[in-house]
């Protein structure tokens, strides 16, 4: 598949998912972006249009440990609970981005979860 078309079925993907998710200040979104070589993950308050809490893979925190990609990131989704837990928030709505639920993305809801977040 042409690398343009996979970029533009994934992108009516997430915004297919978007029309049932919105997060607010009680139960925020927590949106993933996976690129080739890094994953990215931000809590979100659609009602006031405000990122609350981001974590990267680009961050110096995280290494690449034995289990490469997918340790790097459980290590994200665990950053981003931790921070997210010290701003308060417990609860969020998972926003998967138009990727599928697997590997690199399941680990990091994995991690997230592990750190003490629940959806």
């Amino acid at each position: 598949m042409d690398p343009s078309k996979k970029r533009i079925a994934r992108r009516k993907r997430h915004l297919r998912i978007r029309k049932h998710l919105h997060g607010s200040a009680a139960r925020p979104r927590l949106s993933v972006y996976r690129s080739n070589d890094h994953i990215y993950a931000q809590v979100i308050d659609d009602d006031a249009g405000h990122t609350l809490v981001a974590a990267s893979s680009l961050e110096t925190s995280v290494t690449k440990g034995e289990d490469g990609k997918i340790g790097v990131a459980r290590d994200v989704g665990e950053l981003v609970a931790q921070r997210a837990t010290e701003q308060g928030i417990t609860a969020v709505i998972f926003d998967r981005g138009g990727n599928r639920y697997a590997g690199r993305v399941a680990a990091l809801a994995e991690g997230a979860r592990k750190g003490g977040l629940t959806f």
